[in-house]
């Protein structure tokens, strides 16, 4: 029986392994899906599959650049103990310099750049029946730089938190790295108030209004000094979200846009991932899962 893309592709689909694999297997037994999802499962590969189903919120971050490109990616895992796995951190590693050197525009495309002979979500899926933990590729961003620019890149803890900066028409490493430290610890959203969208300051000033309509003591004010109050309270809880109006972390006395005029740079822009943020990571009960682990 000829082995087909289609039925290569529905075994796929079943059983959570390789392409490759899924070929091989009906080769094997001559197209018969059943048998070949057998074949798969007594090979240890189908087991991929069973994790499906897991919540993965650890793992790591990397971050890597070559000439004008940089990338930032976030792999997780299910546990922390398999994020310090060789085959973990070679297949982060290689994924990272796969997407570095391709020309992904998304996590589909990302899945479908060529890694080791077959593709990274292969390599992913693989990753995973070796391992036993659900892998996933979660994200990953692109920064572009002139060639007068330099990129920042620093990664915390051996890639809990990864960043990526570029500052313009700048050469000193030394402050580009400083400023992507101060990205990872401070961890702000945008480079400036004028990066930062305009609903976002309107919420805050409709937040602040309605705190001093609360004070008595501001009640009798004139309208021009309360509007300035109200400014003044939304700038200041504003500051921290913009990289520029923070206090930098190597002198509290200046302000990181301080620190960037001294260099005679700015930034222009910045990636920063840390490991989990915004997964719901699910709450187990380990005697829960031993027991139905026997049975």
């Amino acid at each position: 029986m000829q082995v087909t893309a289609a039925l290569v592709k529905e075994l796929r689909e079943k059983t959570g392994a390789g392409m490759m694999d899924c070929k091989k297997a009906l080769v094997e037994v001559e197209g018969d899906m059943a048998k070949a999802i057998d074949w798969l499962r007594e090979k240890g590969i189908a087991k991929a599959a069973k994790k499906s189903g897991r919540v993965a919120a650890e793992g790591l971050t990397r971050v890597v650049s070559s000439g004008n490109k940089a990338v930032v990616v976030e792999m997780n895992s299910e546990t922390d103990f398999v994020a310090k796995n060789e085959t973990f951190l070679k297949l982060i590693d290689d994924v990272a310099n796969a997407l570095l050197q391709g020309d992904a525009a998304d996590l589909e495309g990302a899945n479908a750049l060529p890694l080791n002979g077959k593709t990274v979500a292969d390599c992913v899926i693989d990753a995973t029946a070796t391992i036993g933990e659900k892998i996933t590729l979660r994200r990953f961003s692109t920064l572009e730089k002139g060639d007068n620019d330099i990129f920042g890149c620093y990664l915390h803890m051996g890639g809990k938190i990864a960043v990526a900066c570029v500052l313009k028409d700048c050469s000193d490493a030394v402050l580009a790295k400083d400023i992507a430290m101060q990205i990872a610890s401070m961890n702000p959203s945008y480079v400036s108030r004028n990066d930062m969208p305009a609903e976002v300051v309107a919420h805050e000033t409709e937040v602040q209004q309605e705190i001093l309509k609360n004070d008595e003591k501001l009640a009798n004010k004139p309208e021009k000094v309360l509007k300035g109050i109200i400014e003044g309270r939304v700038s200041k809880s504003l500051q921290d979200m913009c990289l520029v109006d923070q206090e930098y972390f190597k002198d509290t006395n200046m302000k990181v846009s301080a620190v960037l005029k001294n260099g005679n740079t700015s930034c222009t822009g910045f990636v920063r991932y840390a490991v989990g943020e915004g997964i719901e990571k699910r709450e187990e009960n380990f005697a829960e899962e031993v027991m139905s682990q026997i049975h």
